[in-house]
């Protein structure tokens, strides 16, 4: 088993009254490659730029081969973790092998010619080997981003730490830079990677964690998380599910303001005009014949009305909920209620279910 390299306990990043970091426990083991993904704002990179000690943590402790440096020196560390930001801080004013060997020879005391050498071939390594006496803003940011990983490399870190490296990038040049971490992974080298791209993620990480609220919300190998997340804000994120939610307390609702928040929700994810008036009459119908079959004329109204749009998957789910009585409204006769023939006509996959007195009734409701 790899030992374990890197180890934080309760880490915790105030700013004021802004808390981006919570209670982070985390083991690395050697040779990890660890994907962190979530949400903006979930304290992802504040995580990366606490373990480089960019930032100091408020409370906790941050372990590096067994030794607590959370309180240390932040240059003893960095000469052995390397850290590859969004906007690649290269230094304007220095070519590429400038910027290359200045670590090494002030830090590591690096003779000018071993460290031209070394980044030589790292440069080579990566593709830049004819722009080493180029400056940056003489290059594109794919070249820039990989002359900063060459940079990274040249003080041979135990880990290399990636805060979103492809996020200020033009798509046509993702894959050049995602094409060098590849590369890296295969030399055994534990990186932990701030990542928007989820397929690059599965790909090449051996665990990912998913970040919420400032906190590891769950955690697994990419066929966990990807393919079989347990938690709700987990499936949300990785299914990019889009929520709306209307409950119903009385007979007589307002109908007309449920359909105006109803639109509002599907025109703002491109829904074309049919989808949601199909999706508008499907809610109308569901919650009417729900609520005759559920509930007498004297029962106090409990309803609450779901939709869900899987933008990922483009799929359109409806939900009620209701309390009153046992009823399924897809066991009643397709030729007997009209409520039944259009949502049949309308959606797929109706399922009904009894749970803790409360019926569950949902359909995907299909595109025109």
């Amino acid at each position: 088993m790899n030992e374990i390299i890197l180890r934080t306990e309760n880490l915790r990043k105030e700013f004021g009254n802004v808390v981006p970091l919570k209670n982070i426990s985390l083991d690395v083991k050697r040779g990890e490659i660890i994907a962190i993904i979530g949400g903006s704002g979930t304290g992802k990179s504040t995580f990366l730029r606490t373990l480089n000690l960019l930032e100091r943590p408020t409370a906790g402790k941050i372990f590096f081969d067994g030794k607590d440096i959370s309180t240390q020196p932040p240059e003893i560390l960095r000469q052995r973790v390397g850290m590859i930001f969004q906007s690649f801080n290269l230094f304007a004013g220095l070519t590429l092998i400038e910027n290359a060997i200045a670590a090494p020879v002030e830090l590591k005391g690096l003779s000018k010619q071993e460290a031209c050498e070394r980044a030589k071939k790292l440069f080579e390594s990566v593709g830049l080997d004819e722009k080493i006496f180029n400056y940056p803003d003489e290059l594109s940011g794919g070249q820039q981003q990989r002359a900063a990983i060459v940079r990274a490399l040249m003080m041979e870190p135990e880990i290399l730490l990636f805060d979103e490296p492809t996020s200020a990038l033009d798509p046509t040049m993702v894959g050049e830079v995602l094409a060098v971490i590849r590369m890296l992974a295969k030399k055994n080298l534990t990186m932990i990677i701030v990542t928007h791209e989820m397929n690059f993620a599965r790909e090449i990480a051996t665990r990912v964690l998913f970040f919420a609220d400032g906190e590891i919300y769950e955690q697994g190998t990419p066929a966990e998380i990807f393919d079989a997340p347990k938690l709700p804000k987990t499936i949300a994120f990785i299914r990019r599910q889009k929520y709306f939610r209307y409950e119903i307390s009385r007979r007589n609702f307002d109908l007309p303001e449920m359909q105006g928040r109803i639109q509002a929700f599907a025109e703002k994810y491109g829904l074309t005009a049919k989808y949601i008036n199909r999706l508008q009459l499907c809610c109308e119908e569901i919650i009417f014949a729900t609520m005759a079959g559920c509930y007498s004329a004297t029962d106090k109204i409990s309803m609450a009305i779901d939709i869900t749009y899987v933008e990922a998957e483009k799929i359109l789910e409806l939900a009620l909920t209701s309390g009153g009585r046992v009823y399924n409204l897809f066991d009643e006769n397709d030729d007997e209620n009209l409520s039944v023939k259009i949502l049949r006509g309308y959606g797929k996959n109706f399922r009904y279910v009894r749970d803790e007195d409360l019926n569950k009734i949902s359909m995907e409701v299909v595109a025109p």
